[in-house]
């Protein structure tokens, strides 16, 4: 396959799946910003979103004012932001169409489908119609994905697609993460209160993992323990050590395809092996901060690694 195909198919799954990670921070944010506390957190929920979703440097250097209606509109609509819901569409959909052979008429139809509605959609002010949009946003985001899952032939083309995907996911999942444990609860909350329990459950409704938490723990809402689903638990699909394992396991269905391995899949692989061997106590005691900042760092090394090794 071409690098420039190659690069098409990846970005077509980073973007879907960012398209889905932005509408579920809204819709988190949504929930969040009505909850009561002792201060007016809702400037602080906001805030949350962008640094969630990595756009508020740029947010900042538009000169918006920080509320709910220019947060709302610059991650789902605003043009000039490359990470808004309405730009992932758009871009997934123009890389899709550059490989247009290579998809399924099902995959295509998902991703053209979703562009071709985005008008329809328009850009609802109340909260109401904008939730029923973010819930639209994930109900395609999921059909491109079912599409590409039942219809695909589990070729290069498949796997570009799904490294893509998973690149994007374990970025996201850890971005979640340290905003919450970071920099959302307010300095004058407890710690373990009421507040703090909500916030908890929303980040784990928001990765769609309050159900499977519960059935893994057994227990109450618990910070260690919801670190420990969405960074160690491999039967999470949303966690870093199974997303980590999707990287691998398609960057060496590449390697047997392409007859070699490469750095890509020597750094892929070592990063699986440091959270294999990892626990969330001593993540805990060395700082969940300190730990997802070493992770981002290594998913754009290991990115920047695919893009030189097959995409370049």
């Amino acid at each position: 396959m071409l690098a420039r195909s190659a690069d098409n198919l990846f970005w077509v799954g980073r973007y879907v799946e960012r398209a889905d990670f932005i509408a579920r921070i809204l819709e988190a944010s949504l929930r969040l910003s009505v909850v009561p506390s002792r201060e007016d957190n809702a400037d602080q929920v906001w805030r949350s979103a962008l640094d969630s979703s990595g756009a508020g440097a740029l947010f900042d250097a538009s000169g918006r004012t920080l509320d709910e209606l220019a947060v709302r509109e610059f991650l789902a609509f605003n043009s000039e932001n490359p990470s808004s819901i309405c730009n992932c569409i758009i871009r997934a959909r123009t890389n899709a169409r550059a490989v247009r052979t290579a998809l399924t008429v099902e995959l295509w139809e998902g991703i053209n489908g979703a562009w071709n509605a985005l008008e329809d959609q328009g850009r609802p002010a109340r909260r109401a119609e904008f939730a029923e949009f973010l819930s639209w946003v994930k109900s395609v985001t999921v059909a491109v994905e079912g599409a590409a899952s039942r219809s695909m032939l589990r070729n290069d083309a498949y796997w570009f697609l799904r490294l893509g995907a998973a690149i994007e996911r374990a970025d996201n999942t850890a971005r979640l993460l340290d905003v919450k444990y970071h920099l959302l609860l307010p300095e004058d909350e407890p710690v373990g209160g009421q507040l703090d329990y909500y916030q908890w459950t929303t980040l784990l409704r928001q990765v769609s993992a309050l159900t499977a938490y519960r059935w893994v723990y057994r227990d109450s809402v618990k910070p260690w323990l919801v670190a420990d689903l969405l960074v160690l638990n491999r039967q999470m699909p949303r966690s870093l050590a199974s997303c980590q394992g999707a990287i691998v396991d398609a960057l060496e269905r590449l390697a047997a395809d392409y007859g070699r391995r490469g750095p890509a899949q020597r750094l892929a692989a070592a990063r699986l092996g440091q959270l294999e061997s990892a626990s969330i106590n001593a993540i805990f005691q060395s700082g969940l901060h300190e730990f997802i900042e070493e992770f981002l760092a290594a998913n754009n090394q290991l990115g920047q690694a695919i893009t030189e090794q097959y995409l370049s």
